[in-house]
């Protein structure tokens, strides 16, 4: 089973909103934004902001954490063990 990275699918139900609608918007093939809400592919940074400000959304909210635990404002383990 793949990674879950964007819960695109999820903020697009929140909103009633569907696929076909995010493409027009977007200006992106229909297909492209059906893997993006599958987590098969991924949109481009530049693109997830697109997404964000269509849905009105901070961008945060497009994403999954990738710790639990983690908080925003604190460094990951791995910029601590760069001395970061």
């Amino acid at each position: 089973m793949g990674k879950y990275i964007n819960r695109l699918k999820v903020v697009l139900a929140e909103q009633r909103k569907t696929n076909i609608w995010l493409a027009r918007e977007l200006g992106k093939d229909p297909a492209t934004v059906s893997k993006w809400c599958t987590n098969t592919a991924q949109p481009s940074l530049e693109t997830l902001t697109d997404i964000a400000q269509c849905l009105n959304v901070d961008i945060r909210s497009l994403l999954n954490a990738t710790n639990d635990a983690a908080v925003a404002n604190e460094p990951s383990s791995i910029c601590q063990s760069y001395g970061r």
